[in-house]
């Protein structure tokens, strides 16, 4: 019990490190949406700089010259509100816009990180028990121009071949507007058919990296005692390849699978662009585009908390997965 409360500590305070450091960095990035729409208007409307401003200060509710700390202050005191503040781009609550495109986000990448887990962990079974054959070189190959590739570039291509040059699927949205969404056979269709492509794209860009962390583990568990007294007392092959060493060699990657769904929730910035998916990624990606304080903060904030969680998440399940983790005193009774 004191270790869990131990970690709930560290995690409310890494969350707030993570705020405080995202505040203000993000406000020494070039150009700022507020000097935007200034220009916009002196450009647009024939305003005078003072007439823009103050145009632009009534419409966004911004009090000129406010110093940094007391906007820091009011926002720390808004997100212990429930308040994480309003999108300058479409004047909504910021935790409004992150809801929406979060089902969206989770559906897209919790699929493509469940099967592309799934692909490397038996592949990477595989190439332990084939190690130092042709097929294990040709399978490490492969593995290793997955994990090098960037999903992005390979988003690219798939949406120039698949989507534009040959029109398979489709290039955008992530439903037929037409349809109506709901639980029908035909809006879930819609559904799978426009996440596609993104989902082959972050598939095939990430199921090398599980691949080669399970070879390297699961041969690091073939030369236990362990696994050598199974095959001397005769058991079948499928049974140690399944209880012996494929339960072992998997649980340090249930960490790192673990924190990659924290990571989930901030969505894939480049492929949702591109994809035009109603994603976080995507709402991010508009955000830092437009400068959008608010909605910046509450993008990341969102990813701080999942990480945060999903490797509290990931510690707790590796002490009910691995016994010894207990007996070790790690939970600290």
């Amino acid at each position: 019990m004191r270790w869990i409360i131990k970690r709930l500590i560290i995690a409310i305070f890494t969350i707030y490190i993570v705020i405080t450091i995202t505040f203000f960095l993000i406000r020494l990035m070039p150009g700022n949406f507020i000097d935007m729409m200034v220009y916009y208007y002196m450009t647009t409307y024939g305003m005078s700089e003072i007439e823009a401003r103050n145009t632009v200060y009534a419409l966004y509710n911004v009090v000129p010259n406010e110093p940094i700390f007391l906007q820091y202050i009011k926002y720390l005191f808004g997100l212990i509100n429930g308040n994480w503040g309003k999108s300058y781009i479409s004047n909504k609550s910021v935790l409004e816009i992150l809801l929406y495109g979060l089902p969206w986000t989770a559906f897209l990448l919790s699929v493509s990180l469940t099967i592309s887990f799934a692909i490397g962990i038996l592949l990477g079974i595989f190439m332990a028990y084939r190690r130092g054959t042709f097929l294990d070189s040709l399978l490490s190959t492969l593995s290793s121009i997955s994990r090098a590739t960037p999903n992005f570039i390979l988003g690219l291509l798939l949406l120039y071949f698949l989507a534009i040059y040959y029109p398979i699927f489709p290039a955008r949205d992530s439903y037929d507007i037409t349809i109506e969404p709901g639980l029908s056979i035909q809006f879930i269709s819609s559904v799978l058919y426009h996440s596609f492509l993104p989902m082959l794209a972050y598939i095939l860009t990430s199921f090398g990296g599980w691949a080669l962390a399970m070879r390297s583990s699961a041969i690091r568990v073939l030369g236990e005692d362990y696994v050598m007294a199974a095959e001397a007392r005769g058991l079948k092959p499928g049974r140690i390849a399944r209880t012996y060493v494929g339960r072992n060699a998997v649980l340090p990657l249930f960490t790192s699978f673990a924190i990659s769904l924290g990571y989930m929730f901030g969505g894939s910035v480049f492929i949702e662009t591109y994809f035009a998916y109603q994603g976080i990624g995507q709402i991010i990606g508009l955000a830092m585009s437009w400068r959008d304080y608010p909605l910046i903060q509450g993008g990341f904030l969102l990813i701080t908390i999942t990480v945060v969680l999903s490797n509290l998440l990931a510690d707790m399940l590796y002490g009910l997965l691995d016994p010894r983790i207990k007996r070790g005193g790690t939970y600290g009774g």
